[in-house]
């Protein structure tokens, strides 16, 4: 049914403009941020942390696969640790992104992931004896660690 011009609404279209509100006007259009350009060191900080993503996702396959295909002693823990890995994976994802946008949340995750992967690194050197594992892991955390300490990537997160 369309409206004539002059014409009266319909009956129940005037009781619920009365009780609810007419409809609102629209609102005016967002100016457009300017993002500032990211330097260097938080660009490859960026990269560095979507390789470690990368890296961690295809752990968290390989673990899926692992849990499938064998016999682990408590399905549901293994299935739980794919959870978890599987979690850092994307959680280091996004803040990859969010270093390659300036987004000030985005180092606070990255910082506290390269804490628990050096710990993780030096765990399998130390104590595991997995020095094909950990030596990688160690270097890539020193360097996301030195790119995102150095002046230029703390200045860009503090002029946000």
């Amino acid at each position: 049914m369309s409206e004539q011009s002059g014409a009266r609404p319909p009956r129940d279209r005037r009781r619920a403009e009365r009780l609810l509100g007419g409809a609102a006007e629209p609102a005016a259009p967002r100016p457009r941020r300017e993002r500032p350009e990211a330097p260097p060191a938080v660009r490859r900080a960026a990269l560095v942390a979507g390789v470690e993503a990368a890296a961690i996702a295809a752990v968290a396959l390989w673990l899926l696969v692992l849990t499938v295909t064998s016999t682990p002693d408590s399905v549901s823990r293994a299935l739980a640790e794919v959870v978890y890995v599987g979690f850092f994976a994307v959680l280091l994802g996004s803040a990859a992104v969010g270093l390659w946008r300036l987004s000030p949340w985005s180092r606070g995750p990255v910082v506290f992931l390269q804490l628990l992967l050096g710990l993780f690194g030096w765990y399998s050197v130390a104590e595991w004896g997995g020095a094909w594992v950990g030596v990688p892991v160690l270097v890539l955390v020193a360097t996301e660690l030195y790119l995102l300490a150095t002046p230029e990537a703390r200045l860009a997160f503090l002029e946000r």
